[in-house]
């Protein structure tokens, strides 16, 4: 006879309940350790045992591969475990937007339980939140969020990431925007004194302006003509070469007494991100210069670089990218490397006279609709029409 309904210690099993008579239940643990009741689709006693066994199974063999059920707890619940997490792996600046990203996320799927968030939820959010902010925005955000979820399976807190796998909109390729140097003059010329070494550093290494903010004067080689930078936006140090303009704006810093842990830029009210990125547009409004930005001095370095024959590695390696990819959008401005590819042909087919040494050797049949002549017996071959 199956158990009755008796002391949980007692309930593993299959039972029966008063006010549902002839029905069977089982009662098991799960592979998470949790106690599951549920109704057997059993007429008999022997089917009732037989599906009990199965589940059973099931829980033993997902026990041993790992299994993790969704844990009950919000999405919310997660999110201060995840940011200490990420404090000693980011940089501040990192830090700061990620914070924004969690707080954003929060307000969407904070109340919802972790385990509870669909795919289906994730991608409407994303099409939502396209139709609000730019693409690289959505995507930041769709990052953050499979990260997320993505430590959640590594505490086994879920058993699976839901946000794989989902892509976010594509931005447009849009257009690159470089400053040409009647640009960048004027841009110098109408700077305030305090922006126009900033900029002018900006323009001539291709640094960020983070970078040029938090420069220290340990970080500059005046001897050797670089900067050493000991953390960038990828987390990791880079060597920035000085040209004769650059050393000049790192020179006309120099203040007697300054000590190595000195700011090349002291933090004055005036130099701060926010102040010199507004500066800057104020500038460029004045002289009603269109879709530029304080990051386009960056595009305005490399454009020029590459223009100027710097090899499209040499231009990543000095932006301090990892993904060429990133250096690729430079690649259109060097009219020359394509003639050059196409010009090593050459050295494959030979030299153009050559070249057409070798097509005068090519005998052309008559035409059929035309006899020869005797004047046309005595015509030289014609030659084959080669391009260059």
């Amino acid at each position: 006879m199956p158990r009755r309904r008796g002391k949980a210690k007692d309930r593993d099993g299959v039972f029966v309940r008063k006010d549902r008579p002839g029905k069977f239940f089982g009662s098991w643990t799960d592979a998470s350790g949790r106690r599951r009741k549920r109704k057997l689709a059993a007429s008999t006693l022997q089917q009732a045992q037989d599906l009990l066994a199965a589940e059973r199974t099931r829980a033993d063999e997902l026990r041993t591969k790992g299994f993790t059920a969704a844990t009950k707890d919000s999405f919310d619940s997660i999110l201060p475990r995840y940011l200490k997490h990420q404090k000693p792996r980011l940089t501040q600046r990192s830090l700061e937007r990620t914070e924004g990203i969690v707080r954003k996320l929060r307000t969407v799927f904070g109340e919802m339980p972790l385990g509870g968030i669909r795919r289906a939820d994730i991608e409407e959010y994303v099409t939502e939140r396209a139709g609000e902010v730019q693409a690289g925005s959505v995507l930041k955000e769709l990052n953050v969020l499979k990260h997320i979820l993505g430590r959640a399976v590594q505490w086994e807190l879920l058993p699976f990431n839901p946000a794989l796998k989902i892509e976010a909109p594509r931005a447009p390729a849009g257009r690159l925007r470089y400053l040409q140097p009647t640009e960048l003059r004027a841009v110098l010329a109408e700077c305030p004194d305090w922006l126009r070494p900033i900029v002018g550093l900006a323009a001539f290494t291709a640094i960020r302006r983070g970078e040029i903010l938090g420069l220290r004067w340990i970080n500059v080689d005046m001897i050797g003509r670089r900067l050493m930078l000991s953390q960038t936006k990828n987390g990791e140090g880079r060597i920035v070469h000085l040209n004769q303009l650059a050393a000049q704006v790192i020179e006309s810093q120099w203040r007697k007494n300054a000590k190595t842990t000195d700011r090349v830029f002291p933090l004055a009210d005036e130099w701060t991100a926010d102040n010199v990125s507004k500066g800057f547009a104020a500038v460029c409004r004045r002289l009603q210069l269109e879709d530029v930005s304080f990051h386009t001095l960056r595009h305005t370095a490399a454009s020029w670089m590459r223009m100027q024959g710097a090899d499209i590695h040499t231009v990543a390696q000095l932006l301090g990218h990892k993904d060429l990819r990133m250096a690729m959008r430079y690649q259109h401005l060097s009219p020359e490397f394509l003639g050059a590819a196409v010009g090593r042909l050459d050295a494959v087919f030979g030299e153009p006279k050559q070249l057409e040494a070798t097509t005068e050797q090519i005998n052309v049949p008559p035409s059929p609709q035309r006899p020869r002549t005797e004047k046309a017996q005595q015509s030289p071959t014609p030659r084959v029409a080669v391009g260059y």
